[in-house]
């Protein structure tokens, strides 16, 4: 029986892949561990690399989950029938276990049996990967479909842009794909019609990705010893195309928090073209700043990182509200919504409640005054026009960049008072902002986890310490918030109320050199949560672990849940330095610190 909601589809899956000998894994956080090459978790293999690339899992080598995923690279697209900046996937994975044969009979028999999806055999369509350079056409994924029953003129040979996933960040397993869509009833649009047109005949719904190669930091993609399976489903897109929805507002997904928008503003989803486009932008994006909020390693607005992204997704929020004539405080009340929609499946989010809450609210003042700044600075702007009446394209931008005065308010101003805009001039230098932003971006999240791993499990041992010379030094209220490593230095957040005086600095430092220079094994077991935490570990992220989970020691000194690469022993990171101490966001505290050179770097 086809499932309607989500919730149906979720149980569907989990229920599949258990009964094919997968262990069921939790949904991995929105904000990457360790990881300075992505912002968020944008796949459900992301929390996984490390296993992908040969590390043994607890849970062992057949996994599946529901992971919460954010990508924010096409934000401006939000309000059409299908973009998202926070979805669902459904995902499956083979770590060395089996491989395209078994994957692709799978799943045929999750889309066409009517146990499970119980779609038309005659109204799907597979792409697989036409080969590039050394690397060859992928026939045997083709043969394997065709060994199910899919007929040849079902099957489209396509390239890198549609058939080849990965890495995540700059290296990392990757490999060939093959996607499967359902044919609506719609004639093709031409002689070459095929899933790479954008005519909509074609509707993608799954993705299994076949891991195959490690793309290396000078480019080169090197045959994995064990292969892997990755695969991909959108869980709301997919209940929209089981539903035949219009949109994936149409869905469970989000019928409550339009009526919570309608209730607020007195207005109706489907008024009119400008409000249908408002209540998917505020559902959408106050949606992904609940989630980004309510994470274990949840952060608050900012102007770096995960914090700006989620000040933009707020503010442009607000910004449509104001359109809707929704009230002051409306962000938190759509929160709520999400929240109880939500908080069964990922209780975290109600357990985090007072605090998305309070930054709502924090950060609706916040852009209050800076609009009000910024309607200053443009009657300013205005007065000194004189005859020419046409804003400039640097001028806009400057509204833009120093006030966050977005266009769209800067036109509608100008248009009140007779003035034009250089829009065009604007464009240019948002463009050029943001070739910037993008070029510093990629300077600076060079790195990380799959670059270099030596590094990387010798500065993520020193958080441990780092972790417990905090406690020791400022008692158990530390509790890590969160970290991003890269191959020059470590980053440690942590939940603290006050700024760390420089002598407590010292402390800490000297504990983490004294136990670095014991020179103590680290030693990593494999046990249950709940005897992990009878033996006094720590582990503020253990839900993603799964029932098993690794916990790693360090002598008497720590005593963690964790999944990260780590140092044989505590004297590989040869020494440790504190460089600054500053404030993340409210109630949180941030330490950048370096470990020494190893004799043989």
């Amino acid at each position: 029986m086809k499932p309607k909601t989500s919730g149906e589809l979720r149980a569907m899956w989990l229920q599949f892949f258990s009964s094919k000998g997968h262990a069921v894994i939790p949904s991995a956080s929105v904000i990457p561990e360790n990881d300075p090459t992505v912002l968020f978790t944008t796949a459900g293999m992301h929390p996984l690399v490390p296993y992908l690339l040969g590390s043994k899992h607890p849970a062992g080598t057949r996994l599946c989950d529901v992971q919460k995923c954010i990508r924010t690279g096409d934000i401006d697209e939000v309000g059409d029938a299908s973009h998202l900046t926070f979805f669902e996937m459904l995902g499956n994975w083979s770590l060395g276990d089996y491989f395209k044969k078994e994957m692709i009979a799978w799943s045929w028999e999750f889309l066409t049996s009517p146990d499970y999806l119980g779609l038309d055999k005659d109204k799907l369509a597979f792409t697989v990967f036409e080969g590039e350079g050394d690397i060859p056409r992928d026939d045997e994924a083709a043969g394997y479909w065709m060994e199910n029953g899919v007929k040849p003129e079902n099957i489209y040979y396509l390239g890198r842009k549609h058939n080849w996933w990965g890495p995540a960040g700059q290296t990392g397993p990757c490999g060939p794909d093959t996607e499967m869509f359902i044919i609506k009833d719609q004639p093709p649009c031409g002689p070459d019609c095929s899933p790479a047109c954008s005519c909509g005949r074609f509707l993608e719904i799954w993705n299994d990705v076949f891991m195959q190669y490690n793309k290396d930091a000078e480019g080169n993609y090197v045959p994995l010893a064990k292969k892997n399976v990755d695969t991909g489903m959108g869980l709301e897109r997919t209940i929209l195309t089981l539903n035949g929805a219009a949109s994936v507002y149409e869905t469970d997904a989000f019928t409550g928090i339009l009526a919570r928008i309608s209730d607020l503003s007195g207005k109706h989803y489907g008024d009119d073209e400008a409000t249908t486009k408002a209540f998917r932008i505020i559902a959408d994006h106050l949606r992904t700043a609940t989630f980004i909020m309510g994470d274990p390693r949840g952060v608050s607005p900012s102007n770096v990182d995960q914090g700006y992204v989620l000040r933009r997704l707020i503010r442009r929020a607000v910004r449509y509200g104001m359109r809707l004539g929704m009230p002051e405080g409306f962000t938190g009340e759509i929160a709520k919504v999400v929240i109880a929609q939500y908080a069964e499946v990922y209780p975290e989010l109600r357990e985090n409640e007072a605090f998305v809450l309070e930054q709502f609210s924090l950060e609706e003042a916040r852009f209050e005054r800076t609009l009000r700044q910024g309607e200053r600075e443009f009657e300013k702007l205005a007065q000194r026009l004189g005859d020419s009446r046409v804003i400039d394209g640097v001028s806009a931008f400057h509204l833009y960049d120093t006030y966050g005065f977005p266009i769209e308010m800067t036109r509608e101003l100008a248009q009140e008072k007779g003035l034009t805009v250089d829009e065009q001039g604007f464009a240019e230098h948002f463009a050029q902002h943001q070739k910037l932003s993008q070029a510093g971006a990629e300077q600076r999240f060079k790195g990380g986890l799959a670059d270099h791993s030596a590094q990387t499990a010798r500065l993520h041992t020193a958080t441990h310490l780092l972790q417990a010379a905090l406690r020791r030094v400022l008692g158990n209220e530390v509790a890590q918030k969160g970290s991003n490593i890269t191959a020059e230095r470590l980053r440690f957040d942590f939940k603290f109320g006050r700024k760390v005086t420089r002598e407590e600095l010292d402390q800490v430092e000297a504990l983490v050199n004294e136990w670095i220079a014991a020179d103590v094994p680290v030693v990593m077991t494999e046990t249950t949560v709940e005897a992990a935490k009878a033996e006094g570990a720590i582990g503020l992220f253990e839900s993603k672990y799964g029932e098993r989970v690794r916990m790693y020691t360090m002598g008497p000194y720590s005593k963690e849940i964790c999944g990260g690469p780590h140092a044989s022993h505590t004297g590989e990171l040869v020494s440790f330095k504190i460089q600054k101490e500053e404030s993340s966001s409210a109630g949180v505290r941030r330490i950048k610190a370096v470990i020494g050179a190893k004799p043989e770097d």
